[in-house]
């Protein structure tokens, strides 16, 4: 039991600041994130290359609160098998907010700029660490190159102890300004002393005992904003909103329950989907409901990636994989081919599909679905995500985008210019 309750305890990981570690192999990356850990997370041996996979410790990092460390496999690998570790550990970029160069004193050279050079080109802020001191120095010019482009420099003898309480505030000092004023989910749009009406299907995919992911961070969303809210189950909309003094500032419903609860809210109440937030939240929302217009050019045959940052086992009447592909082909008028990718694969060559769907990533962090997002547009292949995805299908579009009004406004101009410019 002391396992689940400290699972039930912990922010999900999604929440937290992502800090990858990257470097060589055998530079003291496990060593450097046992120390600030204070537990033997990685396995530390002077055989290179003992990290095979990305090892993840969740740690409260005051005042930044919750972080999670990724120490990587060493990508300096040979072979098959180091080709694998690389490859992971590529992916690890993709989810990284604060990335950390480790690298021994006296060894900088091209691989390190590289390395630094990719999280500078994803817009990933990012921090040197000098390690093994003890045993020798980096060369004044590689201090004064640093010094030159603002990065950050620490010096640490990891397996001592020492330069650990520097490393500390030196993440905390790096972290990005979007992770400290974090955007709301929901709060800002109901405000405080106001009300929201979430609308919670009980389906075979909701856990046993338990909501689902981004019911409950909408909650706690709403709680933080000092609202109130009111949670129903779809059939019991119609009369909770009957029971109100007045009526709820939004609306929030699971978008595969989206038509009827268009039907029961009335017209002057606002109302979207828990998916539809978390393109904001997670996301780029106007990017992605321009990219939703790409469902208007689908001819049968088409092939379409459809994305979901967790891993779960999918039921017999699975959203993104029977209820979407059912909408999509009934609004295309044929068959569709739709392909699936889970939790932090994501297809490296996305020029075969007309357009990618992604799940509302509540699972994932915000770094990994802008990175999704920027290679979906460097691919020029439109991207969407479930809510959107199932409101245009459904012909609900512009009202669930209405609590939204620049993203609303992205829409009209682009199907109806003339009128947007009146």
């Amino acid at each position: 039991m002391k396992g689940n309750s400290e699972s039930m305890q912990q922010a999900p990981k999604s929440f937290r600041l992502h800090i990858g570690l990257f470097g060589r192999r055998n530079v003291g990356k496990s060593s450097l994130l046992n120390a600030i850990t204070r537990q033997q997370v990685s396995i530390v041996s002077e055989q290179a290359g003992t990290t095979t996979d990305p090892v993840e410790k969740p740690m409260e990092l005051l005042p930044l609160g919750p972080v999670l460390f990724i120490d990587t496999a060493g990508i300096d690998d040979e072979g098959a098998l180091g080709a694998l570790r690389i490859q992971k550990t590529r992916q690890v970029f993709e989810r990284t907010d604060l990335g950390v160069v480790v690298v021994e004193a006296g060894q900088w050279g091209a691989f390190e700029v590289e390395i630094l050079r990719e999280l500078k080109s994803r817009e990933i802020p990012a921090l040197v660490v000098f390690n093994k001191v003890d045993q020798g120095q980096p060369a004044s010019s590689v201090l004064e190159t640093l010094a030159t482009e603002k990065v950050r420099v620490v010096f640490a003898a990891a397996a001592l102890g020492e330069g650990i309480l520097e490393f500390r505030q030196a993440l905390l000092d790096t972290a990005p300004a979007d992770f400290i004023n974090h955007p709301a989910i929901v709060g800002d749009l109901v405000g405080a002393g106001e009300m929201a009406v979430l609308v919670v299907p009980i389906d075979k995919e909701a856990p046993k005992g338990r909501l689902i992911m981004p019911q409950v961070q909408s909650i706690r969303d709403l709680l933080d904003s000092d609202a109130y809210c009111m949670v129903v189950k779809e059939r019991e909309l119609r009369s909770a909103l009957e029971r109100l003094k007045r009526p709820p500032k939004l609306v929030v419903t699971d978008s595969q329950a989206f038509l009827k609860v268009a039907a029961d809210t009335p017209r002057a109440i606002p109302m979207t989907s828990f998916s539809i937030l978390f393109a904001r939240f997670r996301g780029d929302l106007a990017t992605q409901v321009l990219g939703t217009l790409a469902i208007d050019s689908l001819q049968p045959g088409d092939r379409i990636l459809v994305a979901e940052s967790c891993s779960h086992h999918p039921i017999a009447d699975d959203i993104g994989r029977v209820k979407i592909p059912r909408w999509l082909t009934q609004y295309v008028g044929g068959a569709l081919h739709f392909e699936h990718v889970q939790g932090y694969d994501f297809t490296d060559d996305l020029s075969p599909y007309k357009m990618v769907i992604h799940c509302g990533a509540c699972t994932a962090n915000r770094r990994t679905m802008l990175g999704r997002i920027m290679r979906c547009r460097e691919a020029g292949v439109p991207i969407s995500n479930y809510g959107l995805t199932i409101a245009y299908s459904l012909g609900i579009f512009e009202r669930a985008l209405e609590p939204f009004p620049a993203a609303l406004a992205c829409y009209r101009a682009v199907v109806d210019p003339a009128k947007e410019t009146v």
